[in-house]
């Protein structure tokens, strides 16, 4: 038999949060919040975003990403439940892949940066080198590479994923090749000649 000691402790946390679902920001309040996850009720005046909007997203994906500015808090949760309280969408939402100490320079990018995990292809030295995503955002992405690469900051190169069909011209923006076996680049999109990538911009 559960008791009351079984569930997470839930506290009261007014606050405000932005989610991205439906390929959309959605503004939300928060209700609750416990060390699994919170609810939030949806803030909207469309008339198209309803219980049915909600439940035709879940059918896509159960997965949306999150970002609340006052707790310094985003990355990824998971909705389990939808219901209704009066007029308003009450969401039941547990953390998967969150930052829970994000760093103070969010508040200044202009993107949200979402960690995504993409092998890819960059152009360094006349040869494409095969890299890893750390993470992506709408206006550039940090890679991982398994070797050490020398290459100058303010390069221009191309770079591609197959997978989600993005790709172009991107600038090396820093480089951090301290470890003997792997080497962290930052990159910006300078000209993307194809672009299929779906991630929230999260400005507030």
């Amino acid at each position: 038999m559960s008791s009351a000691l079984d569930r997470p402790r839930r506290n009261n946390l007014p606050s405000r949060a932005i989610i991205y679902m439906g390929e959309e920001e959605h503004n939300v309040s928060v209700k609750n919040i416990s060390i699994n996850g919170l609810l939030v009720q949806l803030n909207s005046n469309r008339d198209d975003v309803d219980i049915k909007y909600i439940f035709n997203h879940l059918l896509v994906s159960t997965m949306i990403d999150i970002y609340l500015p006052e707790m310094r808090l985003a990355g990824e949760v998971q909705i389990v439940r939808a219901d209704m309280e009066g007029d308003h969408i009450l969401l039941a939402l547990e953390f998967r892949n969150m930052a829970f100490d994000i760093d103070e320079r969010l508040n200044r990018r202009k993107a949200y940066r979402k960690n995504m995990s993409y092998v890819g292809k960059i152009l360094l030295k006349g040869l494409y080198i095969e890299f890893t995503t750390v993470n992506v955002s709408l206006e550039g992405l940090m890679i991982q590479i398994t070797e050490p690469i020398v290459v100058e900051e303010g390069t221009i190169t191309r770079f591609e994923f197959k997978q989600i069909e993005l790709e172009g011209e991107i600038k090396v923006i820093w480089v951090d090749a301290d470890s003997k076996e792997e080497t962290l680049i930052g990159l910006q999109y300078v000209n993307l000649e194809k672009n299929t990538l779906k991630v929230p911009r999260f400005v507030t």
